[in-house]
């Protein structure tokens, strides 16, 4: 079995595996010391649904043109969705004969064709935009629209706080698939904004005084306690030993807004700095996997889904154009040396490429900086004018790997109709 717990804006430091203190953790930090945390755990970009285009396809969204968050449900477009030509995670396993279920939050898309159910999912259950207030008497979409909770395709009314909900939800599918094997994808809301709590588990943070503190313990004290309804219910169905669970964030914590924690790394959600694209990152799997284990070389949230194909004892094709790698054999010890030789990000006028230590930056139209992260992992001091080979190469590959990407479809589409205007002026 598979599942693929996503937390939503869940800082680097937050876990108490992390280095976490104020917060505690106890059911992540179990992920970790019963598997294996990745150091240098990334994702593709420092936003919520880019990182999920590429989670899901194990493809760089660049690739396909979904590099922003979507925008309204207003049109049919390939603007408001990840392209119907990717195939998901879902996708795939379902052709293996898994059954396939999403719970939480989806922001691939709000018209039908974009829904999860049309995109390899069997079931659903949660919203379709990027945020959720956590009580439903507070969400005005409540009765339909595209806020509204859904299972499947259709608006349900919910009453429990949303986290509970999605936990409640994670475990009855697992009940429901004890006999089969499952991929599910639990993408967690928690700890987005709005920044909503029970009153007895802000209780229970009493001793917080900042009130936006207290408010996102109690709120990832909430996810914390939903993953360990879930672990429970594997345990239960002894179905643990024989599951590979990740655990990982989409982006960075957006310190200023949620309090949600970073360090030491510099930056925060928005920007291609370690802050918004390193992330906790665990891969847990009792049967195949060391205990407790760390590593340090770099990976990425696109290596889950080549990951997730090889154990379900499948393979990967060339023809699956897949970014990502699988990662078991690095883990397992059967391959050395690192699973990529670059990683790559770009977000607008922001981009950077990471090869082993080295990482080069660049914001808008800045100079590029470079920073070796294996003595300066807050990106404090930039070698670019010390190591002028390095950065060359470094420009190099990011300008190879570039030229196989293409705009967002709404660039494009503006692109065309500037061309069109142009030639009837001229």
């Amino acid at each position: 079995n598979i599942i693929v717990i996503l937390a939503d804006d869940l800082g680097y430091a937050e876990p108490g595996c992390q280095g976490g203190k104020d917060i505690p953790t106890p059911n992540i930090d179990s992920l970790a010391a019963n598997g294996v945390r990745f150091t240098s755990g990334t994702v593709s970009c420092p936003v919520c649904s880019p990182t999920r285009a590429g989670l899901l396809t194990g493809r760089y969204q660049q690739r396909f043109g979904h590099e922003f968050n979507p925008g309204p449900a207003v049109s049919a477009s390939d603007i408001f969705g990840l392209p119907l030509g990717e195939k998901t995670m879902a996708d795939r396993l379902k052709a293996l004969g898994y059954a396939t279920g999403i719970v939480g939050k989806w922001h691939l898309g709000y018209n039908e064709a974009y829904t999860p159910t049309r995109r390899g999912f069997d079931e659903f259950f949660g919203f379709l935009g990027g945020a959720h207030p956590y009580f439903q008497y507070l969400n005005p979409d409540r009765k339909g629209g595209e806020g509204s909770i859904m299972r499947g395709t259709e608006p349900v009314e919910e009453k429990e706080y949303l986290t509970y909900a999605f936990a409640r939800e994670a475990a009855a599918f697992i009940e429901r698939h004890k006999g089969h094997p499952f991929f599910l994808y639990l993408s967690f809301n928690a700890v987005h904004a709005p920044l909503q709590a029970t009153g007895k588990r802000l209780e229970k943070f009493n001793g917080i005084k900042d009130t936006t503190r207290r408010t996102f313990a109690a709120m990832l004290d909430a996810m914390d306690e939903g993953i360990g309804k879930v672990l429970k219910k594997l345990r239960e169905l002894n179905l643990e030993e024989n599951t590979l669970i990740v655990f990982l964030s989409d982006n960075g914590g957006p310190t200023l807004s949620t309090s949600s924690r970073n360090d030491p790394l510099n930056g925060f959600k928005g920007q291609v700095y370690e802050g918004g694209v390193r992330v906790p990152f665990i891969v847990q799997w009792k049967a195949k996997l060391p205990m407790g284990a760390v590593y340090d070389k770099p990976v990425i949230s696109l290596d889950i889904l080549p990951t997730a194909i090889a154990a379900a004892g499948a393979l990967t094709t060339p023809q699956m154009n897949l970014d990502g790698v699988n990662l078991l054999p690095y883990l397992t010890g059967e391959a050395a040396g690192a699973p990529h030789e670059h990683l790559f990000w770009r977000f607008g006028g922001q981009s950077a490429v990471r090869s082993g230590n080295w990482k080069l930056a660049r914001f808008e139209t800045g100079d590029p900086m470079l920073f070796d992260l294996a003595e300066d992992i807050g990106e404090k001091n930039d070698h670019a004018a010390k190591n002028p080979d390095k950065l060359k190469k470094l420009l190099a590959a990011y300008n190879e790997w570039n030229a196989q990407n293409i705009a967002p479809l709404w660039v494009r589409k503006a692109e065309k109709r500037r061309r069109r205007k142009k030639t009837k002026k001229g």
